[in-house]
C-alpha cells in the first residue's frame, strides 16, 4: 500500500466526547434486514448477541456479512473484506 497524501490527519485514538455531549435517548439501528428490524431490533451502541453454537450451515456468517454490508452502505463506507 502507498501512503495517502492529504493535508488533514486525525488521531487513531481521539479524545472521548464530554459526558454532556453524549446522547441519552435510545436509538434503533436500522440493519436493512427486515426480519431483524421487526422481530429483534438492535439498539445503537448496544451489544448484539448471535447464537454461536447454533450449528453448521444455519447462516451466522451470512447474517453478519449482511449486517456489515447494509450498515456500511447506509453510512457511505467503503469496505474491502477478506475471509
Amino acid at each position: 500500500m502507498f501512503p495517502a497524501e492529504t493535508d488533514h490527519y486525525l488521531p487513531i485514538h481521539p479524545e472521548a466526547p464530554a459526558f454532556s455531549e453524549q446522547a441519552t435517548e435510545q436509538q434503533i439501528l436500522v440493519t436493512g434486514i427486515k426480519v431483524v428490524d421487526l422481530l429483534a431490533p438492535y439498539q445503537k451502541g448496544g451489544k448484539i448477541g448471535l447464537f454461536g453454537g447454533a450449528g453448521v450451515g444455519v447462516g451466522k456468517t451470512v447474517l453478519i456479512m449482511e449486517l456489515i454490508n447494509n450498515v456500511a452502505k447506509a453510512h457511505c463506507w467503503f469496505l474491502e473484506l477478506a475471509i
